[in-house]
């Protein structure tokens, strides 16, 4: 398949926290979400945050259900969709993002669980639950323990994972944190992590390589949330990346969209150029765009993904044209 640029035409902010108020005393930001299409519905997962009465923020996973044609709110859901965790778990501060796979006659939830450290911010973890009331809530797998944590190849921080199946083999895009840095002027490290690749056969077990897959573009890049989608015979990833310092003001520095391709999912070419999909030169998503989520529904390629100040008041929409649709 010869290459192709993407093109993508934006459909603008499809949900504003501060107009649709959300469950269990979330106040503010719906991130990374991700679509999960039912009989006459496409559900959107997201995590939002709630202040606990320590003052610290708790990640809490909440849904959105669309008409299919995102023109109309049917439901929000009435509180988390998934119970905070133990004290002492992987999990216990919260998780961010969660990321759905509806196969078969089950839906799974692999989530990226945060815990709180003392000479760094934070730890994660991947964990998996399971829905028994079609995605409305999640029980967690076994024990409460994650399914993959830091390990001797990949030594801190393991999260954001995005799970799909094909020919029978699930595979999972997730990152790893490489270090922790000390920039100068800054009071607290910053974390460095890459994307990596894993598989299994029954999508608890899996066959980690410890390598990252995709090619940085510049020095202490950081690498978050792919996501996949095979379209016609080749697969095709977007994730977001940012510099390791000041970007979280600096919109220079802050997240943007990355794009890269594979053929056979072992190895993939970064072309950030040919993503179709840029920050907007105003509004919502002027200074950021991140935590993408790729999708097809009813013959139709989306893209839902987060805006300025890491989605804090929502998120937006955009469409794969078509070559019809150039015409």
């Amino acid at each position: 398949m010869a290459n192709c640029k993407m093109r993508w035409q934006k459909l603008g902010q499809i949900f504003d926290i501060r107009k649709q108020p959300l469950p269990d005393r979330c106040e503010l930001f719906c991130k990374s979400p991700q679509a999960v299409e039912f009989a006459d519905f496409v559900r959107i997962y997201f995590t939002s945050q709630k202040k606990t009465e320590n003052g610290k923020w708790l990640s809490c996973p909440v849904f959105v259900d669309y008409k299919k044609d995102f023109s109309e709110i049917l439901r929000i859901s009435e509180k988390s969709v998934i119970a905070q965790g133990a004290l002492g778990t992987f999990d216990e501060h919260g998780i961010f993002p969660i990321n759905i796979l509806k196969h078969q006659d089950r839906i799974l939830a692999y989530t990226c669980g945060w815990s709180r450290r003392a000479s760094v911010s934070i730890d994660m973890s991947i964990g998996l639950a399971e829905s028994f009331d079609q995605g409305q809530s999640f029980v967690r797998h076994g024990k409460c323990g994650p399914i993959l944590t830091a390990s001797l190849k990949e030594p801190f921080m393991v999260g954001d994972p995005f799970v799909q199946i094909y020919d029978r083999v699930y595979h999972m895009w997730y990152i790893y944190g490489t270090k922790w840095k000390q920039f100068d002027g800054q009071k607290e490290p910053d974390r460095i992590y890459k994307i990596a690749h894993a598989t299994s056969l029954d999508g608890i077990d899996w066959k980690r390589y410890g390598e990252t897959i995709i090619e940085d573009v510049f020095e202490d890049e950081c690498q978050a949330l792919p996501t996949v989608l095979k379209i016609n015979n080749r697969y095709h990833m977007y994730f977001c990346f940012r510099k390791a310092y000041d970007f979280r003001s600096n919109p220079a520095n802050a997240y943007r969209l990355g794009y890269a391709y594979s053929d056979d999912l072992q190895s993939w070419t970064r072309s950030d150029e040919q993503a179709g999909i840029q920050r907007g030169i105003d509004g919502w998503d002027a200074d950021m765009m991140c935590y993408p989520n790729i999708f097809s529904l009813e013959n139709t390629v989306y893209l839902l993904y987060n805006g300025n100040e890491f989605g804090k008041y929502g998120f937006g929409l955009a469409k794969l044209i078509s070559d019809e649709d150039r015409k």
